[in-house]
C-alpha cells in the first residue's frame, strides 16, 4: 500500500481500533454484555453495597462481581480497568509491555464515609471543629494508613496501570464528566496523528458509586426515583422520563495507526475517524438550553473525520433519561441534521446499562464498534411512552438489524464538558 493509504484527508496517520475491553452491570468481557445488550436486557438494580433507607433512589447498574482488597473507589476502578485492558490486550494480540502512552479516564476521588469516620475515631481530640484536618493529620502521622492514603490520590489508578502493562512515559489521568472517556480516546487518536507514537492505551473507569455520590446526584434531582421495578427506570427519550440511572463500569480501547497495524498483521475492527470538543460555559450542571455547544461538538467531530452529515448511519446517542439532557441533545441533533434525522436510528445503551459516568464515552465507543461489526443496532428499551416533543427513530424496545459503516457517538457532561466520536469501519 502507498503511504497516502494510511493516512486521512488532511494528511495525518489513520487511527485503528484493534481491540477492545469492557465491563459493565451486565456483565465482564465483551461477547457476555454485547449479548445481552443486543437482548434488551437490562443491568439495573436494587443496590446493595450499602443501606438506602431514606433515599429516594435506591437503585443503580454497580458492578459487584469483581473482587477488590479494599472497599473503596479507588480499588473499584482500578480493579474495572484492570480486566479491561487485559482483555483489550488479548483483542489486540499484544502480550508483553505496552510500550506507548497511557491515558486514563477516572472519576474524582474521595474516601469513602467509613474511612473518614474511622480516621475521626483515632484523631486526638480537640474543641475547635475547624482543627479537623489538623487532627486527621495526626492520626496519620501516629498511624500511616497505606490504603487510605492511596484511596485520596487521584494518580493511583493510572500509575498501577502503567506499572502492570508497561505503558511509555508520563500516564495521564483526566477527569472530565461524563465525557471522560471520550476524551481519552481523543487524547489517544491526537497522540498517534501527531506522530508520538504508533499506539496508545486508552482506558475509562468508573467505580465510585457510594452513598455520598448518589445523595449528591440526588440533591440535583438527576436521579430517577422510580424504583421498582429498576429494570424500568431508565427510559430515554420518553415522556415520563425523570432521570438517570447512576451506574458502574470501564471500558479498553487498544489504538494504532493502520500502518503499524496492519504492519505487525493486526485485525483491525474499526477506525477513529474523527473526534470534537468544545466547552458550554452555561451552567455548572445544566446543559445551554439552545444546544450552541453541543451543535459545535457534533460539528467538529464531523469535520474532523472529513464527512458529511450524509455519511452517518446510526447515532449512539448519550441519551441520560433526564428531561432536560434527553431534550438538549435531541434539538442539537436536529440542528445538524435537520430532516434527515428521522432517517437516521439513535439508541441510547443507557437504557440498559445506566449512565456509567466517567466511563460511559468509552463504553459506549465500544459498542458503537460492535455495532457495526455485527450489523446490530441495540435498542433503546422502556420505550413504551414516546414523547411527541422528540421524534426519533431510537430502535424502541428490539435490535434491530442493519449494517452501518459510520457511528456518531455523543457524550455531553456535566460542568459543560462536552465530546463526540465518529467511528467507521474502513479508512476510506
Amino acid at each position: 500500500m502507498t503511504a497516502s493509504a494510511y493516512q486521512d484527508h488532511l494528511g495525518r496517520p489513520i487511527v485503528a481500533v484493534t481491540g477492545m475491553g469492557i465491563i459493565t452491570s451486565l456483565g465482564q468481557g465483551l461477547s457476555d454484555n454485547w449479548a445481552a445488550l443486543a437482548s434488551g436486557t437490562s443491568g439495573i438494580h436494587e443496590i446493595n453495597r450499602f443501606p438506602t433507607e431514606g433515599l429516594s433512589t435506591k437503585i443503580a447498574g454497580t458492578v459487584d462481581f469483581i473482587g477488590i482488597p479494599t472497599p473503596n473507589a479507588v480499588e473499584r476502578s482500578y480493579a474495572f480497568a484492570r480486566e479491561t485492558t487485559i482483555e483489550a490486550l488479548a483483542n489486540a494480540g499484544l502480550s508483553g509491555d505496552f510500550n506507548g502512552p497511557l491515558f486514563l479516564a477516572a472519576p474524582p476521588i474521595e474516601p469513602e464515609w467509613s474511612a473518614r469516620f474511622e480516621l475521626a475515631d483515632r484523631s486526638p481530640a480537640s474543641d475547635h471543629p475547624g482543627d479537623a484536618y489538623e487532627r486527621f493529620l495526626t492520626a496519620l502521622r501516629q498511624r500511616p494508613d497505606p490504603a487510605f492514603h492511596e484511596a485520596a490520590l487521584f494518580g493511583a489508578i493510572s500509575e498501577r496501570l502503567a506499572d502492570r502493562f508497561g505503558t511509555r512515559g508520563l500516564p495521564v489521568t483526566l477527569s472530565t464528566a461524563c465525557a471522560s472517556g471520550a476524551t481519552a480516546i481523543q487524547l489517544g487518536i491526537e497522540a498517534i496523528r501527531q506522530g508520538r507514537t504508533d499506539r496508545a492505551l486508552t482506558v475509562a473507569t468508573d467505580g465510585s458509586l457510594s452513598a455520598e455520590a448518589l445523595i449528591r446526584f440526588s440533591l440535583l434531582s438527576a436521579l430517577s426515583t422510580q424504583n421498582d421495578p429498576p429494570t424500568k427506570a431508565s427510559k430515554p427519550f420518553s415522556k415520563d422520563r425523570d432521570g438517570f440511572v447512576i451506574a458502574e463500569g470501564a471500558a479498553t480501547l487498544v489504538l494504532e495507526s493502520l500502518e503499524a497495524a496492519i504492519a505487525r498483521g493486526a485485525k483491525v475492527l474499526g477506525i477513529m475517524k474523527g473526534a470534537g470538543d468544545k466547552a458550554d460555559s452555561f451552567h455548572r450542571t445544566r446543559s445551554s438550553p439552545d444546544g450552541a455547544p453541543a451543535i459545535a461538538t457534533i460539528r467538529a467531530a464531523l469535520a474532523d473525520a472529513g464527512m458529511s452529515e450524509d455519511d452517518i448511519g446510526y447515532i449512539n446517542a448519550h441519551g441520560t433519561s433526564t428531561p432536560e439532557n434527553d431534550k438538549m441533545e435531541y434539538g442539537s441533533m436536529s440542528a445538524v441534521f435537520g430532516e434527515k434525522l428521522v432517517g437516521i436510528p439513535v439508541s441510547s445503551n443507557k437504557s440498559m446499562i445506566g449512565h456509567t459516568l466517567t466511563a460511559a464515552g468509552a463504553v459506549e465507543a465500544v459498542f458503537s464498534l460492535q455495532t457495526m461489526l455485527t450489523g446490530t443496532l441495540p435498542p433503546t428499551i422502556n420505550y413504551n411512552n414516546p414523547d411527541p416533543s422528540i421524534v426519533l427513530d431510537v430502535v424502541p424496545n428490539k435490535k434491530r438489524e442493519a449494517q452501518v459503516s459510520a457511528v456518531l457517538s455523543n457524550s455531553f457532561g456535566f460542568g459543560g464538558q462536552n465530546a463526540s466520536l465518529v467511528m467507521a469501519l474502513e479508512p476510506a
